[in-house]
């Protein structure tokens, strides 16, 4: 066996490699005798079945494991030989090369290595930036739509027609092809018209429909609707109108008040007001932060700091990369890379320098993080996308299990890891 290995950068490392015929035979014959040592095989004992019919039974996996083998014992020498520790490998190593012939196997292997980084003075890089105010007109404008949103429905002074934004009380019968079906009656039924809470176009057809009115209206369920019997199907459903009542004037009166502070006995339309004005000061923050100061921080350290990249790293992060602009493609587009290599290879050259610059960021966020020493816990991670959950009115406990099956968790936390360290390093108040 034939070993040649060279760093070709800081980052990554070169093996060049001959395994002969035998270095193989003698793998297979020592996996092949393991296992006969367990293999249960009808005729024989167990632990005296022949090594010849356990070679043959099991030819090709033994011959897989002998050679998987040999290329272990290749990247132990090269380790070896080039004084590196497998803390510092990254990645499984790339094959350039597997040529088998029957009397070797000529290999060719990449192995990227953890980048070393130096980086100094990083916090010069700070984008300047104006802290945003808030007027007072922005508060009354977002201080109206929670009054509204929070306001209680009232009967009508004068009678009317049921409008949008009106709270219909109403009772129900659904027929599909003539006939009542499950789930589709109900009596006293109260629904906020224009909420979407119903089918689409069942409550643009209530519009307009005055009290202990009778009127059908036509509705088609949505394809992906969760009752198979329904999905796609037309049903006529007769509607009786009992009441209309709409929304009454909300004010920020003492009982208000309470209501959106419940936690602060001491709290007055004041503080709502000063709380409102936090809340409006912090989303300008955010949107200033991912928006602007974030890409310029990040653009400068990757330009500021350079060093070498393990390809292996970058070439994933190609592929990443692609995989996303083909989720973009039309059918059509697609069709122009299918068995292309050529086109394919000029769409990879394209996103090279982004994808070196991605993977140089995220080299940069670990070492200046750990500089910093920035830490974010399992908890904080969950307790993040727990609360985000509820915000969008998920179910906390499915999204997390989500994260959790389809491996999510560690590109949140390092996401919560990178916003720590840039407003450490810009000076924002988390």
């Amino acid at each position: 066996m034939n070993i040649t290995a060279t760093k070709t950068d800081a980052a990554n490392a070169s093996v060049v490699a001959t395994i002969d015929a035998s270095d193989i035979e003698k793998n297979l014959d020592k996996a092949a005798k393991q296992v006969a040592k367990s293999a249960k095989i009808d005729g024989f004992r167990k632990g005296k079945v022949p090594v010849a019919v356990v070679k043959k039974m099991y030819k090709e996996q033994l011959q897989q494991d002998a050679e998987n083998e040999a290329v272990q014992k290749i990247l132990e020498e090269a380790k070896k030989e080039l004084e590196i520790n497998s803390a510092d490998i990254i990645a499984d190593p790339i094959f350039k090369k597997y040529d088998k012939q029957d009397d070797k196997i000529d290999i060719e292997l990449l192995i990227s290595l953890r980048p070393t980084i130096e980086a100094e003075d990083y916090k010069e890089l700070a984008p300047k930036y104006e802290e945003p105010t808030v007027d007072d007109s922005e508060i009354d404008e977002r201080l109206k739509d929670i009054l509204e949103s929070n306001a209680s429905f009232a009967p009508l002074e004068e009678k009317r027609a049921l409008k949008d934004g009106d709270q219909a009380n109403f009772d129900f019968v659904g027929k599909i092809d003539g006939v009542e079906f499950d789930g589709g009656k109900a009596e006293g039924f109260e629904l906020v018209i224009g909420s979407g809470q119903f089918i689409p176009g069942f409550e643009d057809q209530m519009v307009g429909m005055e009290i202990e009115e009778t009127k059908d209206i036509t509705v088609t369920f949505p394809e992906d609707y969760q009752s198979d019997d329904l999905a796609g199907k037309e049903a006529v459903f007769t509607i009786t109108l009992n009441d209309i009542k709409e929304k009454a004037e909300a004010t920020l009166d003492d009982e208000m008040v309470k209501k959106l502070i419940p936690n602060d006995e001491n709290a007055t339309a004041q503080t709502v007001r000063e709380k409102i004005s936090e809340q409006i000061k912090s989303e300008k923050m955010s949107k200033l932060y991912n928006e602007e100061l974030k890409p310029k921080l990040i653009e400068a350290l990757v330009e500021k700091y350079d060093f070498a990249l393990p390809q292996n790293i970058v070439e994933q992060e190609i592929d990443a990369q692609i995989n996303a602009k083909a989720r973009e493609m039309s059918q059509e587009e697609l069709e122009q890379y299918k068995d292309n290599e050529e086109k394919i290879n000029e769409l990879r050259e394209e996103v090279r320098e982004s994808a070196e610059n991605s993977v140089k960021a995220t080299f940069l966020v670990d070492y200046l993080a750990r500089k910093e020493g920035i830490e974010v816990s399992d908890q904080e991670v969950t307790q993040t996308i727990y609360y985000e959950a509820l915000m969008s009115q998920q179910d906390p406990q499915q999204v997390i299990k989500y994260y959790q099956e389809n491996n999510l968790l560690p590109a949140v936390k390092m996401g919560m890891i990178e916003d720590k360290l840039f407003a450490k390093i810009i000076g924002i108040d988390q």
